[in-house]
């Protein structure tokens, strides 16, 4: 699935009320699993709760909460994904790797 959106060329913000913006069309396009480089951290959250962030993937929004939403269903737990990172609840790092692996990306183990 692609993303479509806007881009407005070399104006931030104009006064003039009649000014027309020049806009081009782009599309993020996901990377194939055997070229992203991702990167699993463990990390305590507010509590002493434990969450697996995974970083570094490169795609569009849509490709990128349908992993996260995959991990979450074979793990059986919660989490989200936004703005490149997917965040799983849980101590589940072995598990997420397994996924990852069989899934053909590259990753790292970073941290603890």
């Amino acid at each position: 699935m692609k993303n479509k959106g806007k881009k407005r060329n070399g104006v931030i913000y104009s006064t003039n009320s009649n000014y027309s913006y020049d806009e081009s069309e782009f599309e993020e396009k996901t990377i194939p699993n055997n070229e992203q480089h991702l990167q699993v951290c463990i990390d305590k959250h507010r509590g002493g709760k434990i969450a697996i962030i995974i970083k570094g993937f490169v795609g569009n929004q849509d490709d990128l909460k349908d992993l996260g939403k995959k991990i979450k269903s074979i793990c059986g737990v919660g989490g989200t994904a936004k703005k490149g990172e997917i965040i799983i609840q849980g101590n589940v790092r072995e598990k997420v790797m397994e996924i990852l692996k069989k899934e053909g990306f590259n990753y790292k183990r970073v941290g603890g």
